[in-house]
């Protein structure tokens, strides 16, 4: 992705006010904060099956989707979105938690596998690639063994932040916007090594 070709960003997470807090729906939290920024509105969009909002207008336009389908059926809506607005997969990021990262670290790629996340591969497989741009913003992990993190994950995913996380989770949701105009003002490949190198979360979360 080259810079000003960034047109779809697309929060991965689960509808309704159950889920709004929770670890999983980070990505709509970012959709949402550049939204209110932008003073922009989502709108129900029944052949997307998603909300969608748009900030700009004309060929600028940078259009923002957070499907509603629930997250292990993701793909499906964006597909849907690429296909009705004729964007191609360079012109599409796709926001969504990383359990495997420490909140306060982000991991931007332009393609690779779904690393276990059930929105990834439903996105996959609609897409029928890995082959797009994903910003992975880290959620932290429920244990440090591999029994407690199977046995907490889903716990952990669709639980909320922590009081004491919350300050964190501001300074993250801000960087993923700052991300996201690096990214269009610089491209993937610069804006990454800016992103990648970012490190807010406290020593002892790298462990944890």
């Amino acid at each position: 992705m080259n810079s000003g070709d960034l047109r779809l960003v697309v929060g991965l997470g689960n509808p309704g006010d159950r889920y709004a807090s929770t670890r999983h729906n980070v990505g709509f939290m970012v959709l949402e904060q550049l939204a209110a920024r932008e003073h922009a509105r989502f709108r129900p969009m029944a052949k997307l099956q998603g909300d969608l909002a748009d900030i700009g207008a004309g060929p600028d336009r940078l259009r923002l989707l957070m499907p509603k389908t629930f997250m292990n059926e993701s793909g499906r809506s964006i597909r849907s979105t690429l296909d009705w607005f004729g964007l191609s997969l360079g012109q599409v990021i796709v926001l969504v938690d990383d359990m495997d990262l420490p909140l306060g670290r982000l991991r931007l790629r332009a393609q690779g596998s779904a690393g276990g996340h059930n929105g990834l591969k439903s996105t996959i497989q609609h897409l029928g690639t890995q082959e797009f741009a994903r910003l992975r913003i880290g959620i932290g992990a429920p244990g440090r063994s591999p029994e407690e993190r199977r046995a907490r994950t889903v716990s952990h995913v669709l639980g909320p932040f922590s009081r004491e996380e919350e300050p964190l989770l501001k300074e993250v949701l801000n960087e993923v916007l700052a991300g996201l105009e690096r990214i269009q003002r610089q491209g993937l490949e610069r804006a990454g090594n800016h992103i990648n190198a970012l490190n807010l979360a406290p020593a002892q979360s790298e462990s944890g």
